[in-house]
């Protein structure tokens, strides 16, 4: 950028990307009487590749934003039951209720995002639409603020004590701050497919449902306008041209369950695509920036966790730092105690969801555990409580219940498959283990110092790399 034409306007905060993360962290910061200025290239309402499923702990967090109203308003239909399907067997439950919701939504973006942008100016945050990023502004080995062309082509400079980059999996502040590359990361061995169905006349628009078939994964989740959102996820494969449509309907006629749930409705619009996915964690604090939502830490959306935990950490990291913005250190302290509490408490669903997306058949021991949860109403509960983070995939899956799945798998016989899955269970353990001794040694206990003061205090750029 060359040329700024506009004077250089001064707030409290500035927001980079308005969506989930970045309008819950606006709407916290407004809230408590800051004024906080959010950026976002996109047009509202704006889709997004996204499968945007809200299990109830994701639900719950419209609350506390002040967004639920307006997001029910939508219309998606409460999906009460959740449905798993595979190996022959079917495990139906409902939802424990998380801050008394019991249901999950399935909320199309432009609408979801619109709302969640509504709710912001409401609160007071300033949104500024058709605003692109292309600079950030250094001052003494701090971000100071950012540069950006809005929508008349003019260059703006904006200065503020914290800049926060809520834009993405390509995240330009990440990238700007020397923060794109992850301490953590896992390819998945999945591809994503989706697309929308005409859902008339269904019975079945109060479940979110699941198959696997082989190596497939496929999911049927009512939405909002009648519709439902239709998704497979087939193992990964050489990215060409084309070869969605392809793709998609291959992997329906792998999964004839879900193949039956979609008979009589018809396909509205593109089947849309995402691969190449990796799962990471980045580093997301820094002196006078930080990264919530995608652009800090990303799951494969075969668990369905990344709109739960943008309107979470982006809240959470409004409310954190609103006290402490006008003191530097306090705010990098308070940056980087969000950050550890995010990795911590996201490590246990990354490291599940990273398993889920290895793309493999059902394994002994997960056979077992349908089996069980088939007719284990308690079980099939728990199993639920996994997606909304209210129950851990460690506190299913205790030493005592793997023992007794694999009894029961040795029993049905095939013992030498059953004892390569714990074999795999046992070296899964162990690498999670040190992964997780790995992040814990990746994100510092205190701030480190101020880099030195560049040469400019307007320099603008990525600084080096500690």
């Amino acid at each position: 950028m060359r040329g700024v034409t506009n004077a250089v306007e001064q707030v409290d905060a500035i927001v980079v990307g308005t969506r989930c993360a970045g309008s819950a962290a606006a709407i916290a910061l407004a809230r408590a009487g800051r004024r906080v200025i959010g950026l976002d290239s996109a047009r509202f309402p704006s889709d997004t590749v996204s499968t945007h499923l809200l299990w109830p702990a994701g639900v719950a967090e419209l609350g506390p934003l002040g967004a639920a109203a307006a997001v029910e308003h939508l219309g998606a239909p409460h999906l009460t039951l959740a449905r798993a399907g595979g190996s022959g067997f079917c495990v139906t439950s409902r939802f424990s209720p998380v801050d008394a919701i019991d249901y999950a939504l399935c909320v199309r973006r432009p609408g979801l995002d619109a709302a969640l942008v509504d709710t912001a100016r409401s609160a007071g945050a300033e949104i500024r639409e058709r605003a692109k990023v292309g600079e950030i502004v250094w001052d003494s080995g701090r971000v100071a603020g950012v540069r950006y062309t809005d929508r008349a082509g003019a260059t703006v400079e904006l200065r503020a004590p914290l800049v926060i980059g809520a834009d993405g999996r390509r995240s330009t502040v990440a990238r700007l701050v020397g923060a794109d590359q992850p301490y953590l990361s896992a390819p998945s061995g999945r591809d994503c497919y989706f697309a929308y169905w005409r859902d008339a006349g269904s019975t079945q628009r109060h479940i979110a449902a699941q198959w696997r078939a082989g190596a497939d994964l496929g999911t049927a989740f009512p939405c909002d306008d009648g519709l439902v959102l239709s998704l497979v996820q087939p193992p990964a494969a050489p990215a060409e041209p084309g070869r969605a449509e392809t793709r998609y309907l291959a992997a329906l006629d792998r999964l004839p369950a879900l193949a039956t749930r979609l008979e009589g409705c018809t396909r509205v619009g593109r089947v849309r695509a995402a691969t190449g996915i990796v799962s990471y964690f980045r580093r997301s604090s820094g002196p006078g920036w930080a990264l919530p939502g995608d652009s800090g830490h990303f799951k494969d959306p075969v668990t369905a966790q990344g709109i739960r935990d943008a309107l979470r950490y982006g809240r959470l990291l409004g409310e954190a730092v609103a006290p402490v913005l006008d003191d530097p250190a306090a705010l990098d302290r308070t940056t980087l105690e969000w950050e550890r509490a995010r990795a911590g408490e996201c490590l246990d669903m990354y490291q599940w969801t990273n398993r889920l997306a290895r793309a493999e058949p059902m394994r002994p021991l997960e056979i077992e555990l349908y089996r069980a949860a088939q007719h284990e109403a308690a079980l099939a509960l728990a199993a639920t409580e996994i997606f909304s983070r209210t129950t851990t995939p460690k506190e299913i899956l205790t030493p005592a219940r793997v023992t007794a799945l694999t009894a029961r798998a040795l029993l049905r016989g095939a013992p030498a498959d059953v004892l390569v899955n714990l074999g795999q269970e046992i070296r899964d353990a162990a690498a999670e283990w040190l992964q997780a001794r790995a992040a814990a040694q990746a994100i510092p206990l205190s701030p480190a110092p101020a880099p030195a003061p560049r040469p400019s205090a307007q320099a603008c750029g990525p600084v080096p790399r500690s």
